[in-house]
């Protein structure tokens, strides 16, 4: 081997190094990547379940406040028969 070659080989080694040192880097930061992801994707459902929970909840008690709401059609007719009773026993008394 003469002194080029040699200088080639110590070349194409600290290249293959380097290489080797930037592939690990890459698999480091696409595994911090992944968890990330999961770990988003695990909140998410999360976060949908308890959305879920919190609709259904807010839906019974929507559907329990419409039962005993006033039945404001039937108040009504029963205060405009009220209001004819009076206007009739008023027109016979006079």
């Amino acid at each position: 081997m003469t002194v080029p070659e040699a200088s080639v080989a110590v070349e194409l080694a600290q290249l293959r190094g380097e290489i080797n040192t930037g592939l690990e880097q890459i698999k480091g930061t696409l595994g911090v990547l992944v968890e990330r992801t999961q770990r988003t994707d695990a909140d998410v459902r999360q976060l949908r379940a308890d959305m879920e929970k919190e609709l259904s909840e807010l839906s019974t008690e929507v559907e329990a406040l419409k039962r005993n709401r006033w039945p404001l059609p039937a108040l009504g007719a029963l205060t405009a028969l009220g209001a004819l009773v009076v206007a009739v026993v008023g027109l016979f008394l006079r």
